[in-house]
């Protein structure tokens, strides 16, 4: 067994390959002027091969991916497990006009085809309840970061308040409180583009001098910074926000400083200098789980 990584998040999956106890090897990408890529993968890999990347900034990376995939199984490889802490095209898992990709469906379909396995972490999904409805595999794994953020605040002496945006993020919410005995709330959301919510808070929201907001991903800011907003204008004096993938597009974590957001932490899924919770510990056991019982020799469509 073997880690191979890609350039943006290679000290994650040298981490990675250091709790698996193997070897590390490195996918290199060269991009051309034109917008292609040239993919090297190393030679010699013939056992099971654990590609890491996560799939922030999708469309290059789902390429690359595919010419990596291909590659290694035409080189030798013998089973390819993907591991993508962030999961890209989750979003979309209907067509809410005539016309419009499902690119959840899509893409789930097509990572299925070049791999033998996934593991994810938070995969964001709506009105499908399980990552198998999604990606045709049989070795899959969804696994929560909530866990590890409920031992973090476990550990801190205060407990503030937990606060989701909105009805997703409940269990989020609710499992770190669980961890840490703190209390929590979950507020009301209406999206009305994308830039722009409506939010609402509880009617008998917890009086707090100190709030957490939490949710699984954050890309503009838009919908947090309200909230810290709102709560800022209630006296609150403490905003954090904890989140899982840390996209934060240009702006972002400026729009959350200026709505009074003091401290943002992250997993390290999609490196950024918020991540203080790192998953190689998550996803190693995951991995041998997989590799050591339902992971299959079969790929889908050969």
């Amino acid at each position: 067994m073997v880690v191979a990584g890609f350039a943006e998040t290679r000290t994650q999956s040298q981490q990675l390959a250091s709790v698996l106890g193997c070897d590390w090897v490195g996918i290199d990408v060269h991009r051309f002027p034109d917008g292609e890529s040239r993919v090297t993968v190393p030679l010699g890999l013939y056992d099971d091969v654990i590609v890491h990347r996560s799939l922030d900034l999708p469309n290059d990376k789902l390429v690359e991916l595919a010419l990596a995939a291909e590659t290694l199984r035409s080189e030798g490889c013998r089973r390819l497990l993907l591991v993508a802490p962030y999961l890209c095209y989750m979003r979309q898992d209907t067509a809410f006009h005539p016309g419009e990709a499902v690119s959840q469906r899509i893409i789930g379909r097509w990572l299925g085809y070049y791999f033998d396995g996934l593991i994810t972490v938070d995969p964001h999904l709506h009105r499908v309840a399980r990552l198998d409805e999604v990606v045709p595999l049989a070795a899959l794994a969804s696994l929560s970061a909530a866990p590890l953020f409920g031992h973090h605040l476990a550990a801190r002496s205060d407990r503030p308040l937990l606060l989701g945006p909105d009805a997703e993020s409940r269990q989020w919410v609710e499992a770190i409180a669980n961890e840490s005995g703190s209390p929590w709330a979950v507020a009301n959301k209406r999206r009305i583009g994308d830039h722009e919510v409506e939010l609402t808070l509880p009617e008998k929201l917890p009086r707090a001098s100190s709030v957490i907001l939490v949710d699984d991903v954050v890309s503009t800011g838009c919908t947090l910074a309200e909230l810290a907003r709102q709560l800022a204008g209630r006296g609150v004096e403490r905003l954090e926000v904890w989140v899982t993938h840390a996209l934060f597009l240009e702006g972002a974590l400026e729009r959350l400083h200026e709505s009074g957001v003091t401290e943002v932490l992250s997993t390290d899924s999609v490196t950024h200098s918020s991540n203080g919770i790192p998953l190689a510990g998550l996803l190693a056991t995951a991995v041998r789980d997989l590799i050591e019982g339902s992971l299959s020799c079969h790929r889908m469509g050969h």
